[in-house]
């Protein structure tokens, strides 16, 4: 979010709001807005399935995408992850950044949309996509873009609120059909891929912040071959 990340790419310096975010700025205005309405948007906490599915991996480059205050990549860094973390809120890297300087952390933050960011292809060991609010397009662009940024033999976790994608859209403009959901990774698997886990299992959810009232999780844990 300094002057080389005007092209989305990383930096591990405090994000500033006068940085090149690459993306829609309607989204970013939207995430700004959300995240500024509250001291605190999310619990501060890591995100438990995230938790249960790196246990076992060994740390090495992982992408956060949708990091939002930084409480997943912070307890990456700490387990000797080398993360890059991105999101589309300014506001939210700010306070991400914050937090990790207060935990003695260091995080290469990128302020871009998952599919406009400048991102080294497939050299991220885990691609960690919790909960994201990812547009969904003809190309299928971002699902193309997780898969695109994982490393041989590396990971891709991608987890989000179960019941979710089957609901009708709402009077408030949320529409399940305009975003990405397991399933359409899913979908996209050839021969280089092995899918190790593919299930609804009941959420581990920090106490407090939005979402917290989502009782069950899709997990989708997929590792490519080659």
């Amino acid at each position: 979010m300094t002057d080389n990340i005007a092209a989305g790419s990383p930096s591990s310096d405090t994000p500033s709001p006068a940085d090149g975010y690459v993306g829609d700025p309607e989204v970013r205005a939207e995430w700004d807005d959300r995240y500024a309405d509250r001291h605190r948007l999310w619990s501060g906490r890591p995100n438990g399935a995230l938790v249960a599915e790196a246990a076992g991996l060994t740390p090495g480059r992982v992408l956060d995408v949708g990091c939002g205050e930084g409480a997943d990549a912070i307890w990456l860094a700490r387990g000797g992850w080398d993360v890059t973390a991105l999101d589309v809120s300014g506001v939210a890297l700010e306070r991400a950044a914050g937090h990790a300087r207060d935990a003695g952390v260091a995080v290469h933050w990128v302020h871009a949309a998952l599919t406009e960011a400048v991102l080294p292809p497939a050299s991220f060991d885990l691609v960690s996509a919790q909960y994201p609010a990812l547009l969904r397009t003809p190309d299928a662009a971002a699902e193309r873009a997780l898969l695109a940024a994982v490393a041989p033999g590396g990971v891709l976790l991608l987890v989000h609120h179960a019941g979710m994608d089957t609901q009708q859209a709402h009077d408030s403009g949320f529409d399940p059909a305009d975003y990405v959901w397991p399933s359409m990774i899913a979908d996209l698997l050839d021969d280089d891929w092995e899918t190790e886990v593919d299930e609804q299992r009941p959420r581990v959810a920090p106490d407090g912040g939005a979402g917290a009232h989502h009782t069950d999780d899709l997990v989708l844990r997929v590792r490519r071959l080659r």
